[in-house]
């Protein structure tokens, strides 16, 4: 009897030990907190580039300076013969320096071999900066360098004495910058263009006699002038102008190649030079001696038809 009523005791109490081990297990369970669902790591995504970033503000920049004539006719390709010419490029930048200037002119229309001053720019593109991000990079235009390491660009040119957007990809800054380059006439000869594409005295239908007619000077210093209206002698559909300059010290002229000395010194140097075009600036170079050596310079003459009298 004693043997089975200890059984029993030590079965009741084995059970006991048991659940109160299990209740134990489940409240420190209970304690834990929940275990978090594995995070995983979340990639920024980057922001798709407005592209301003890559543009040079205005802080960034040399003053421009304005090289664009409003007084001059755009010059096209169907204006001038074929072939290949030197001309003068002006850009608004001192930064982007063009040293030499091969104009190539055929009946799909004209390019030019622009030679840098400097390394600087790892691509061109004709167009604003603007523009420039927008492109694709298959449209950036590439230097190529000569047996002289200088840098050559070759681009296409719309149209002469024309403001034409050029934006400059500065290798060191890695930002675009704007420049607007005008590939100017005034190095062509008369006769590098198509018959027919200025208004002449024939043209216009002056018969023999002598008229008056408003002439603007450009270029050089500034400081140099000429009298206008100027006398104009219209002989076998052919005109010639008396030029009078505001100086005395101007020995001779060239007019489409060829060389005129002064008829007069009084009032000022004076020159009897044809009229190849009206209403068109007119390449001339006049050569100064009031320096200490003498300096043949560039000018333009524009004659205005409308004032003929």
């Amino acid at each position: 009897m004693k043997n089975i009523l200890f059984k029993s005791i030590s079965l009741l109490l084995a059970l006991l030990l048991i659940t109160s081990s299990l209740v134990g297990c489940s409240q420190q369970a209970s304690n834990e907190p929940a275990q978090q669902p594995e995070q995983t790591e979340q990639t920024e995504q980057p922001q798709e580039s407005s592209g301003s970033d890559l543009i040079a503000d205005a802080s960034e920049k040399t003053t421009a300076e304005d090289v664009v004539d409003p007084s001059y006719v755009p010059i096209y390709a169907e204006s001038i013969k074929n072939g290949t010419y030197e001309i003068t490029v002006d850009s608004s930048s001192s930064m982007f320096n063009i040293v030499h200037c091969l104009l190539t002119v055929t009946d799909d229309g004209m390019t030019a071999d622009m030679t840098m001053g400097g390394t600087g720019y790892r691509y061109i593109y004709m167009g604003t900066p603007e523009e420039a991000v927008a492109a694709s990079q298959d449209d950036y235009l590439l230097p190529q360098a000569d047996a002289e390491g200088a840098h050559h660009y070759i681009v296409p040119v719309e149209a002469l004495d024309a403001g034409i957007d050029c934006a400059a990809f500065s290798d060191n800054k890695e930002k675009w910058y704007d420049r607007i380059l005008v590939f100017r006439s005034s190095s062509l000869n008369m006769n590098d263009y198509v018959a027919g594409t200025f208004a002449t005295a024939q043209s216009l239908g002056l018969a023999n006699g002598t008229y008056t007619c408003e002439v603007t000077l450009a270029g050089g210093s500034g400081k140099a002038t000429v009298q206008s209206p100027a006398t104009l002698t219209v002989r076998g559909g052919q005109a010639t102008a008396e030029i009078i300059w505001s100086s005395d010290k101007y020995d001779y002229m060239v007019v489409n190649g060829a060389t005129y000395t002064p008829v007069s010194l009084d009032p000022g140097s004076t020159f009897l030079i044809p009229v190849s075009a009206f209403d068109f600036a007119l390449p001339v170079q006049a050569d100064t001696i009031a320096m200490s050596t003498p300096h043949l310079i560039d000018y333009t003459l524009k004659f205005d038809s409308s004032t003929i009298q």
